[in-house]
């Protein structure tokens, strides 16, 4: 069964035990990949096993390990948008992949400016003696509902865009071999693309910074859980001042709503 860990649930600005927030999505895959795909560890059963991390804070390969998913299933990072809670940690995590004895490599995915500016913070550091570093495959997202983002036999990624301060995408995460689906909001103002994003999905992961420009509120989140038809509905990107009012609002518009546990695993 795949899984959703919300490896972080913060906003930028949240509560002293929240980091900022980060997703993994983990599974198998039941066929062995086709020739060039970057599937490489096996589970205990034998089948090839599939993460990818979504969005890369300063502490992100230390939850994605605290989670227990292994570096070497890391597939692929997916990174939604330019703002430094979100890419911020990224040469960190290069760093450490790499001491960690990683080789094989590292497909990183997103809109042009998310990639332009990971690439700028890498590129500050000097990694010339990064003796053996993974390579790095930067595989640009067009900036269109619908855009596939990565895809091997385990996932099937694609984006759309969402309304933010800076361009942002929403992702939608189909498990191949079980047809499960995570979606996931990304920053952004309630807007149409992600009901669309999350149509029928089975977990749905909403922002909920609050109702200001750029951002949506719990209740706003979950309306458009109702609208999507999704089948639950986890609040992240959470201030340090969401409230029991603030959850029961959005139960009051989709009952099957609750806020993200920091570091919380969700079997879907």
């Amino acid at each position: 069964m795949p899984t959703l860990h919300l490896l972080g649930t913060g906003a930028a600005a949240s509560d002293p035990h929240r980091t900022t927030t980060m997703l993994a999505f983990a599974g198998n895959a039941t066929d062995s990949d086709v020739a060039g795909s970057d599937v490489s560890s096996e589970d205990a059963a034998g089948h090839a096993s599939s993460a990818l991390l979504v969005d890369c804070g300063g502490d992100a390969l230390q939850r994605y390990r605290q989670a227990g998913l292994d570096p070497g299933a890391l597939d692929a990072v997916v990174l939604t948008h330019e703002h430094p809670d979100h890419v911020g940690g990224f040469p960190l995590l290069m760093e450490r992949l790499w001491l960690g004895g990683r080789e094989r490599p590292l497909p990183v995915c997103g809109i042009a400016q998310a990639l332009t500016q990971a690439e700028r913070l890498f590129d500050a550091f000097d990694t010339s003696g990064w003796d053996g570093m993974p390579e790095i495959r930067w595989r640009e997202v067009s900036y269109e509902e619908g855009a596939p983002v990565f895809e091997n036999d385990a996932w099937r990624v694609t984006a759309a865009p969402v309304e933010h301060a800076k361009p942002t995408v929403g992702l939608r995460a189909e498990h191949s071999p079980s047809g499960r689906v995570v979606a996931y909001s990304c920053d952004t103002a309630p807007t149409p693309s992600v009901a669309r994003l999350a149509e029928g999905a089975d977990v749905l992961v909403h922002e909920a910074t609050g109702d200001m420009d750029g951002h949506s509120s719990a209740e706003q989140a979950a309306e458009v859980a109702a609208e999507a038809s999704a089948g639950r509905l986890l609040l992240a990107h959470l201030p340090p001042d969401l409230t029991d009012a603030d959850l029961s609002a959005a139960r009051s518009r989709f009952e099957r709503t609750e806020a993200g546990a920091e570091r919380g695993r969700y079997p879907f």
